[in-house]
């Protein structure tokens, strides 16, 4: 099995926290489009005919397209590759681009789940990220998914931001358990050079929590999510029982995918590849047949790393069995070396076969996880 993933780069503004690729120019909308159908059948011999269980929409924000937009797109999916039954297709959207007609539309043409940007249920908060939506249609807009027929719903938070308590937080966090979405994403607010809000904070203009409040913040979200039934799945992810994203899932295990749309990242288990980051330049140069990606060839040691990096952010943790299988006794030897510190702080622990991040060492894995990666 394996993934699509398509970046729609449009957005309706800039939020001011925001480094992924995106344009808020929607002159040549339908030039992008011919130039992604394009780029989907001509990527078809990259998944070497392996079926595909998810489609997933990025961005950007995806619901910029017109609802026979993507339907376009998907059927173009659909009509190149082997698409399972009962595929998860997820679209991103903003809950200002989400209307009752648009969400029936959405369900018709075969989503089946939606990730919602919420970021947060202040307005203050939204102000200051230059969210296009407000507080009210950020708590309208899954009921409305509801009435829909969407069963399967996630929605996105941030913590870490400028200027917010912790009793802010647990307000948000109240909130989203109050929508009863099977699936929460909640990310620690990165100040990226060169956002306004990285300008913002240079000038003293906003503070942001310190890494002690910022701990407390995660703690609080992982308490609350859990006594809300939502299991803590992967590092930012949090899911009822069945609803893990299947799509996000297949990185964090390895799966192939192909990423179209300009940007986007594909991996098929020996190397890695990703297009150029300008819609411009990705549309003149698929129209003109020339290559608008780089490649990179995974060495041993990318690949030991990768497998450390992306284990260590499930629940499951590392399968030392199949690390083993992939790598050899010699690999699996210098892991569990150099693990033996992180085991005896607590920041790790192993169960049966595996090697599993604990609660006390969550807010730390980044640096636990730099701490067992291979050198060459």
């Amino acid at each position: 099995m394996a993934g699509i993933y398509i970046h729609i780069p449009f957005c309706k503004q800039a939020c001011s926290y925001c480094d992924f690729y995106f344009t808020t120019h929607l002159l040549n909308k339908q030039d992008f489009l011919d130039a992604l159908i394009k780029e989907i059948e001509s990527r078809k011999a990259y998944l070497e005919g392996q079926p595909i269980a998810t489609l997933y929409f990025g961005g950007g924000t995806p619901s910029q397209l017109s609802t026979k937009e993507l339907q376009t797109v998907i059927e173009a999916v659909r009509s190149h590759y082997s698409v399972i039954e009962n595929a998860e297709i997820t679209v991103e959207s903003n809950p200002d681009d989400l209307t009752e007609e648009y969400l029936q539309q959405l369900f018709n043409i075969g989503v089946n789940r939606l990730s919602i940007g919420i970021q947060s249920f202040k307005n203050e908060d939204l102000e200051l990220m230059n969210r296009a939506h407000n507080s009210e249609e950020a708590k309208t807009c899954v009921a409305l998914a509801r009435k829909s027929g969407f069963k399967n719903i996630s929605i996105d938070l941030i913590y870490g931001l400028p200027n917010a308590t912790l009793e802010d937080w647990k307000t948000n966090i109240d909130q989203a358990l109050q929508l009863d979405t099977e699936h929460v994403s909640a990310y620690n607010l990165t100040i990226e050079k060169g956002t306004p809000l990285a300008h913002s904070v240079t000038k003293g203009r906003v503070t942001i929590p310190s890494d002690h409040e910022i701990v407390l913040q995660h703690n609080l979200l992982v308490e609350l999510l859990a006594e809300g039934g939502l299991e803590h799945y992967e590092t930012s992810n949090f899911a009822k029982k069945s609803f893990r994203s299947k799509h996000n899932s297949s990185y964090w295990k390895g799966t192939h995918y192909a990423g179209v749309g300009p940007s986007a990242h594909s991996f098929n288990g020996i190397s890695r590849s990703w297009n150029i980051s300008n819609t411009k330049k990705y549309v003149e140069l698929i129209e003109q047949g020339k290559s608008h990606f780089e490649t990179e060839t995974l060495s041993l040691i990318d690949r030991i790393n990768e497998f450390i990096l992306t284990g260590l952010r499930t629940a499951e943790g590392i399968d030392l069995v199949h690390f083993e299988s992939y790598f050899g006794k010699k690999a699996l030897s210098n892991l569990l070396l150099e693990s033996q510190e992180s085991l005896s702080k607590g920041l790790l622990e192993k169960k049966q076969h595996r090697l599993i991040v604990s609660v006390r060492g969550k807010v730390l894995l980044d640096g636990i996880t730099a701490d067992l990666f291979f050198e060459e």
